[in-house]
């Protein structure tokens, strides 16, 4: 949650005893509502890695699920997040957040550096592309927006390049298709991926490592290193514009009801009516992610009304006291 952005809407008529912030969550709490950001080596499956970080973190406790965010194929390495728990409802959240590749394109001929430079700036902003034959997802024409798209190295044939990209941007197509531009044919060789939503490589983990965590907990019982690769929940809607509830309003929508405008105490500047937003407690608790029904600035003039339709629900019934 980005304080920096919220405005106040209602003072907050504080419930004292209830709630935690989530840094300050029992560890066996993460093991049922956290991610882990594993680095993803190349050859298993995106859902193997799951199930690996699932079993090796169930030696400290039961952890009943696992779930990734955004499938890598088998040969591509890089950042992918695995939730625990509970918080695997809220995965694909970072899909609303963008990615961040480095790959190499190999051309099947030689083509001068300058014409190679201009044709990589041509794909730049929307591109049309079609998923390859093995993805997971209908094979139709959809738009997808390239961010960046950065040579870093020229080697012959072989370009070494940046992408970042709307989340659903097939990095092996883009290859093919800048390959058939260039007119010589391209096919993506290696992939990396280096970010995805809020979660940059710098935070990822091996499955080796975490392995190690684990073991050293269990014969220390220091949970240092174990807590700085279990995050908090909330991390994986970071990217997201937030609202944040009056302690007298949680219990309501932790039981799915609706939010209106007297429940609220804080929310981001620039929120639009359609756009998925974060629920939180004052104490920075993920409480539910929903759909606003009203722009920020109708929220903050009016007294009354519907303000976001609750979708899905994180936060247990009765961890706030019911007060509505």
């Amino acid at each position: 949650m980005n304080t920096k952005e919220l405005v106040t809407r209602n003072s907050n008529p504080v419930l004292e005893g209830y709630g935690i912030a989530p840094d300050r969550r029992a560890l066996e709490e993460l093991l049922s509502l956290g991610v882990v950001v594993i680095d993803k080596p190349s050859g298993p499956t995106s859902h193997q890695v799951a199930a690996w970080t699932r079993d090796i973190l169930s030696t400290i406790a039961p952890v009943d699920k696992a779930g990734h965010g955004g499938t890598l194929d088998p040969s591509v390495t890089g950042v992918l997040p695995v939730a625990l728990g509970r918080a695997v409802r809220g995965i694909d959240s970072i899909l609303l957040g963008g990615k961040e590749y480095i790959a190499i394109l190999r051309l099947h001929s030689a083509v001068e550096e300058a014409r190679i430079r201009s044709v990589f700036r041509e794909f730049v902003g929307d591109i049309y592309q079609i998923p390859p034959v093995r993805s997971s997802v209908k094979r139709e024409m959809r738009v997808r927006r390239i961010y960046a798209l950065d040579i870093l190295e020229i080697d012959g044939r072989d370009v070494l390049f940046r992408a970042e990209t709307q989340a659903g941007t097939y990095i092996r197509t883009l290859c093919v298709d800048i390959g058939a531009a260039l007119g010589v044919g391209g096919n993506m060789q290696e992939l990396r991926r280096i970010r995805t939503g809020p979660y940059g490589e710098e935070r990822a983990v091996t499955l080796q490592r975490l392995r190690d965590a684990v073991e050293r907990y269990g014969q220390s019982g220091d949970e240092k290193e174990l807590r700085e690769m279990i995050l908090p929940v909330e991390t994986l809607f970071s990217h997201m514009k937030s609202v944040v509830l009056k302690d007298t309003a949680v219990d309501s929508v932790s039981h799915g009801a609706d939010l209106s405008i007297p429940g609220i105490h804080m929310l981001s500047r620039g929120i639009k009516r359609g756009e998925r937003v974060a629920i939180y407690t004052a104490k920075g608790e993920i409480v539910a992610i929903g759909t606003a029904k009203m722009d920020a600035e109708r929220i903050l003039a009016r007294s009354s009304g519907l303000a976001v339709e609750t979708e899905r629900v994180f936060m247990e019934p009765g961890t706030y006291p019911s007060v509505w």
